[in-house]
């Protein structure tokens, strides 16, 4: 039954916990799982993944900033979160009082976080990051040592972590082994000087799928979560995609079909003129729903279980479709932006190469103007 909605997305929580328990199954017992949920559970819906994936087992969250991890401790209070961002100085005793384990690339982060735990009464477990060549956050590997032993004198703190993050584990084999093994020279170094970090964790998706011997206790899936792998020009192997699900889909209306001339231009700028006459339908999603608008000519869409093509610019809350292949398309119509229909199905990953961008953006362009409809045995 179709939604009474314009536009809207639906989450499968049953493929969420299905990814969660193969992404376990892969990484084995020993080693725990950071499920990331930044920007809304890239674009999922934070409290509502978040509380499944409670109930599915995670291990900790990381998230971007303090009104994410707020939204997690409103959802399951106490619950571990990894602030993945650095805090801003008027955000450092608000860290503190709402107990998120922040991330620290520097000596004065770690000064200011002991004054605020001294402060306020409490000790913070902290997580010491190590830039080996993503070059945002972190500590340059020659100063880590010092650093933790730093945080391991300072009150108030107490060294719970120690990370770093790859930058191309998606692509580039060569940079992401260096990038580990001068972590490990990190750890070595650490173990000499007598430092031991209960949580020590490198692999994001990429990495977990192209690099297993970068392990260690830890890995931090985002994009495996919900059910897609990154695309890569590293070999994932096909058996990834009978084992994952894509948990979210994207879904639109069709309002009007009407035929248009050859000659006739469609939408602002003229950028497509019918080369003969065709069937065009109006779909009442746009940009303004988080529907690239880099994918005007080239992106497509399944209706009635048949691909059609966008024509002309991708509006604000429209886009237009040639139909002329699907003479039974109506008004009212069901179109899927992401997901399957009949036998076929277009991919975020797919709709990402359309638009010239990665299926995070996709993903996390969804706005907050499309409902959210959560499916499986745990929806409410």
């Amino acid at each position: 039954m179709t939604p009474s909605h314009r536009c809207w997305a639906e989450i499968n929580l049953d493929a969420l916990r299905g990814n969660l328990a193969w992404i376990r199954h892969r990484v084995g017992s020993r080693v725990k799982v950071m499920t990331v949920v930044k920007a809304d559970a890239y674009g999922h819906g934070l409290k509502q993944i978040a509380a499944l994936l409670m109930q599915a087992g995670t291990d900790i969250f990381g998230v971007a900033n303090l009104a994410e991890a707020r939204a997690i401790h409103g959802v399951g209070r106490g619950w571990p979160v990894l602030m993945l961002g650095a805090c801003l100085p008027d955000e450092i005793e608000s860290a503190v009082r709402d107990h998120v384990r922040p991330t620290i690339s520097s000596l004065a982060e770690a000064r200011v976080f002991s004054v605020a735990a001294v402060k306020l009464g409490q000790t913070v477990p902290v997580h010491i990051k190590v830039d080996t060549g993503m070059g945002r956050l972190g500590v340059a590997p020659a100063q880590a040592v010092a650093l933790a032993r730093r945080v391991g004198s300072l009150p108030g703190l107490k060294l719970e972590g120690i990370y770093t993050h790859f930058a191309s584990a998606e692509d580039d084999a060569k940079y992401s082994a260096a990038q580990a093994n001068r972590f490990r020279k990190v750890l070595d170094a650490l173990a000499a000087a007598g430092i031991r970090s209960p949580l020590v964790h490198a692999n994001n998706s990429a990495a977990l799928l192209h690099q297993p011997d970068s392990m260690f206790n830890l890995v931090r899936p985002g994009l495996l979560v919900y059910g897609i792998v990154p695309p890569s020009s590293r070999r994932a192997g096909t058996i990834l995609r009978r084992h994952l699900r894509a948990a979210l889909s994207f879904h639109a209306r069709v309002s009007l079909v009407k035929e248009v001339c050859k000659g006739a231009a469609l939408s602002y700028g003229r950028t497509f003129v019918a080369s003969r006459k065709m069937r065009v339908a109006t779909v009442t999603a746009g940009y303004g729903d988080g529907y690239l608008r880099a994918g005007s000519n080239r992106a497509e869409m399944l209706i009635r279980g048949r691909r059609c093509r966008v024509v002309g610019r991708i509006t604000m809350d429209q886009t237009l479709v040639d139909v002329s292949r699907v003479r039974s398309v109506a008004s009212g119509d069901e179109a899927i932006l992401i997901g399957s229909q009949g036998a076929d199905e277009i991919t975020a990953t797919e709709l990402a190469a359309w638009c010239g961008t990665i299926p995070w953006e996709v993903l996390t362009a969804i706005t907050y103007r499309v409902p959210r409809l959560y499916r499986g045995s745990q929806a409410s």
